[in-house]
């Protein structure tokens, strides 16, 4: 007879909260792309999709440091020397395992961040100078808003950039490391291994109430900003 092949244990790792940001994170910079491109009425739109980003940061930044013990900056971003180690180790294939971000996906989780809010901030005063404005282009008058407009679509392109190394990052663990990251993300538990980086007992709780108080946050920070 053969022996049944058992699956390999797995440990929570991305809380609900964590998810839920980053894949409507994903479709709110797809769809503001896209509405972007259109133009037209469509650019209402647009600027929905840019709140809903500004938001969805918002919130990340205030789960960074009350989320989930993976969730935490304080569990991913790494000092520069140890994320040097880091990256040499990976290059000679002996670099130690993660289950949350390693330090390189660390640092890029923050870049993401900065040129998500520098990007979504930019277009609180943007003006098309046909049709659509943002709702803070008067406080800063027609010549800034009109630079500002082409620092929004300058900074979309590095945007763009980043999110594309981000997916090079993924398929390269996801394919050549045989992680499973992108099934991780939707059910928010990942294979048990010797990870550096494991939760300690009990880190793990219910953060419902928490989160759902920050993203009521998030959201009133940025309906006063476009408010103002």
């Amino acid at each position: 007879m053969t022996a049944a092949v058992q699956s390999p244990q797995t440990m929570p790792v991305w809380d609900i909260f964590v998810r839920i940001f980053h894949w409507l994170l994903v479709a709110a910079i797809a769809f503001a792309w896209w509405s972007g491109e259109q133009g037209g009425e469509w650019m209402e739109w647009h600027m929905r999709a840019g709140y809903l980003v500004l938001g969805l940061v918002i919130f990340r930044l205030l789960w960074g440091f009350a989320g989930s013990f993976h969730a935490r900056f304080s569990s991913f971003v790494r000092s520069p020397p140890e994320t040097l180690r880091y990256t040499r180790s990976l290059l000679q294939r002996r670099e130690p395992h993660y289950a949350g971000h390693n330090p390189l996906g660390g640092w890029a989780v923050l870049l993401l961040l900065l040129f998500c809010v520098l990007q979504a901030g930019s277009g609180l005063f943007a003006n098309d100078d046909i049709m659509t404005e943002g709702p803070l282009a008067s406080l800063v008058g027609y010549d800034l808003s009109i630079e500002i407009t082409r620092w929004h679509k300058l900074l979309f392109n590095a945007l763009l950039a980043l999110v594309g190394l981000h997916l090079a990052g993924v398929i390269f663990h996801q394919i050549f490391r045989r992680e499973k990251l992108v099934q991780a993300m939707f059910s928010g538990r990942k294979a048990l291994t010797q990870a550096v980086d494991r939760a300690p007992a009990m880190a793990q709780k219910n953060l419902r109430w928490r989160g759902i108080f920050l993203v009521a946050i998030a959201g009133l920070l940025v309906w006063g900003l476009i408010s103002l």
